[in-house]
């Protein structure tokens, strides 16, 4: 069960990139995303969500989501 929700978030979060144009849409894309991953891993969700939301603020400087 975990894992499909996982593979739905991955998914999921991939169909919308080219929708989000904004650091902040990125970054709340992300913290869903790292929310998701981390709940599904059985991590720590709130660690998850922050680690996401980093990701997706920086990932258009480092040219990951152009």
């Amino acid at each position: 069960m975990r894992k499909s929700i996982l593979v739905l978030g991955l998914i999921s979060v991939t169909a919308l990139a080219g929708c989000l144009q904004t650091d902040g849409e990125r970054a709340l894309a992300g913290a869903a995303a790292g929310a998701v991953v981390a709940d599904a891993t059985d991590n720590n969700v709130l660690t998850g969500a922050a680690l996401g939301a980093l990701a997706g603020t920086y990932c258009d400087d480092a040219g990951v989501c152009n």
